[in-house]
């Protein structure tokens, strides 16, 4: 009787299909891998779409709604751009339509390839399948500033809404979105912002509807600005910037350092994904099947792109899933 527990329980832990995340393009993977009568688990080690819980309670979408329309699942929301919340909701709806099989707080922890079989360790189980798909994305790890006093707790490189910093000395780190959208509405809810941006100008690709405005502020100095700038220490009560005039020191009371991400290449590489060896550290795949030289694991979405984050988005990589799960019927047939 034990052994066909025993064995029972290794059918129920074995898979066609294993995916790494739980984000839009994990859940894509997941609702593809259904219709085409997968069976399929997505382990997650935070919660449904958890990057995206994770942006400013306030962000809207650069993208329309439709555009981040997976599965043709229509994407319902009050204006053509929608809002985070609209957006998890509509994840929420997904997986609930669907009824996908999801592990949430489930880090996976190793992944070994042995025969036709890879061995997934996770932090509560192990499991078993054919095949292998990493989305883990890149908004977990952000990109550091490396400078003496960025472990003070006064910095943060996660935005999420203007309202402890009234009334607070607050410096901007950074020229893209996140970085102005952070500086307007702290600045509009009562922070004194002082921008530190490396580049000459800021990002010439910023929402076409904050541009403008974070140029104005900077104009009539409500919001001060230092370009060709870098950080180069953080104090308790201060910041040093390097400046084309020469070092200057302010009052500070809080950095927000709006530097962008970059794939977990340390997780990626307990996971055995290859990694290109230049300075882009793109992971390995075939551009038609999305699978790496290792046959059965794949990679998808935002994490294709490796250091160039600025590349890949959700709405130019909702056809991943399907190139995924079409390989996989394929090798079956």
């Amino acid at each position: 009787m034990l052994a066909v527990d025993e064995e029972m329980i290794k059918e129920e832990m074995l898979y066609d299909l294993v995916v790494v995340g739980g984000g839009p393009t994990g859940v894509n993977i997941a609702v593809e891998a259904r219709k085409a009568d997968l069976k399929c688990i997505v382990l997650e080690k935070g919660m449904l779409v958890n990057s995206i819980f994770h942006f400013p309670a306030n962000m809207t979408f650069f993208s329309t709604s439709k555009n981040l329309e997976i599965v043709e699942t229509p994407f319902i929301s009050h204006s053509d751009k929608p809002t985070r919340k609209e957006a998890l909701e509509y994840y929420r709806r997904i997986v609930e339509s669907y009824q996908l099989q999801m592990k949430f707080y489930e880090e996976v922890l190793a992944i070994v390839h042995r025969g036709d079989l890879f061995n997934i360790t996770t932090n509560k189980n192990t499991y078993q399948s054919h095949n292998v798909a990493i989305a883990t994305g890149f908004y977990n790890v952000p990109r550091m500033l490396d400078v003496p006093g960025e472990e003070l707790s006064k910095v943060k490189h996660y935005y999420d809404e203007a309202h402890p910093y009234v009334g607070q000395n607050v410096l901007v780190v950074g020229a893209a979105n996140s970085a102005c959208d952070v500086a307007l509405e702290t600045w509009q809810k009562g922070a004194h912002v002082t921008m530190a941006v490396r580049e000459p100008d800021l990002y010439e690709k910023v929402k076409y509807w904050i541009l403008p405005n974070i140029r104005n502020r900077i104009a009539e100095e409500s919001i001060k600005a230092y370009f060709n700038t870098q950080v180069i220490a953080i104090e308790p009560k201060q910041v040093i910037l390097n400046t084309p005039e020469g070092r200057v020191k302010i009052d500070n009371d809080f950095v927000l350092a709006m530097t962008g991400y970059k794939p977990d290449y340390p997780l990626l590489e307990r996971l055995g994904v290859p990694i290109s060896n230049d300075d882009l550290k793109i992971p390995l795949h075939d551009e038609y099947s999305l699978e790496t030289p290792i046959g059965g694991m794949y990679v998808a979405g935002v994490l294709n792109a490796g250091m160039m984050t600025s590349k890949l988005f959700i709405e130019n990589t909702r056809h991943h899933a399907k190139l995924i799960v079409n390989h996989i019927l394929s090798k079956k047939d």
